[in-house]
């Protein structure tokens, strides 16, 4: 596995680190969750032939650290202020050409939003599972189970938690086969205690107000040929994962792309996602 090229760019309340690898036009991918950039340590050396591949810690998560004090009061994170910093990122490293985008779970909720804002940066932009519960037809039982997350988060800790988080996107789910642990990219391995001191920023500031968020259709309308909506197959029973992507398909008259896998496919079998991607892609 190549070693990325790392770089820091200063944006408002932020400093971004970001990595880079490959050569061509950027593919920007966006974390999502308590994840940083290496979540797609698997993925990215699988499409840096075709790409320059960029992914990055988003803002307070890992290694891009917030302004001030960093045990100062947070306010709930927003989902404009994260597609602004990925915009920057383009600007910085894709100045003058269109670039195509990938965003996974919340970092899907960001790239729509992106696309939504500043179109004329984006040639493609793949949302795989964005939780927008808004688009759902009763998102009130949703809603309630990241709310309960939260305050689980508060009264209980990150472990129950999340435990409780798993228990409530599992029912009725498709369970595969677990990858083993050896299985992984080492960069995800290494990137584990990263991940779990995410877990309050991610539980407590990014589940509710990402999942809140209410896409601007009509301005989607408008490029909606720009937008991949995206889900895994082993998600079709698991609505607030699968079901935004379909009603982002259906309202914009989108195809929904199906990638092998899961809500973790991109991390847990990145070389059949990153086939899959590099053909919508083509």
């Amino acid at each position: 596995m190549s070693t990325p090229r790392t770089g820091l760019l200063k944006v408002p309340g932020a400093t971004l680190r970001y990595e880079t690898r490959g050569s061509g036009p950027v593919l920007l991918l966006i974390p999502g969750g308590a994840g940083d950039a290496g979540l797609y340590a698997g993925l990215a050396p699988e499409v840096a032939g075709r790409y320059t591949v960029v992914s990055y810690d988003p803002r307070g998560l890992s290694r891009s650290p917030l302004d001030g004090p960093a045990d100062a009061p947070r306010a709930d994170e927003d989902v404009r202020v994260w597609s602004d910093d990925a915009r920057r990122l383009l600007d910085l490293l894709s100045p003058d050409e269109e670039a195509v985008v990938l965003g996974c779970s919340s970092g899907a909720v960001v790239a729509v939003d992106l696309l939504a804002r500043h179109p004329e940066r984006l040639r493609h932009v793949v949302a795989h599972e964005p939780p927008l519960l808004e688009l759902l037809p009763d998102p009130a039982p949703h809603r309630a189970l990241f709310a309960e997350v939260r305050e689980i988060l508060h009264t209980e800790g990150a472990g129950a938690a999340m435990t409780r988080l798993g228990e409530g996107l599992a029912d009725g789910a498709v369970r595969p086969e677990p990858a083993q642990p050896t299985q992984l990219p080492p960069g995800i391995r290494e990137m584990a205690a990263r991940m779990h001191a995410n877990l309050p920023v991610f539980l407590g500031r990014m589940l509710v107000p990402f999942s809140s968020t209410v896409p601007d259709l009509d301005a989607l309308r408008a490029v909606s040929h720009k937008l991949v909506p995206a889900a895994g197959r082993d998600s079709r029973r698991q609505l607030p994962l699968y079901g935004p992507a379909a009603r982002l398909a259906e309202l914009l008259g989108r195809a929904l792309v199906e990638f092998p896998g899961g809500h973790l496919a991109a991390v847990e079998s990145p070389k059949e996602f990153a086939a899959r991607l590099l053909t919508v892609l083509e």
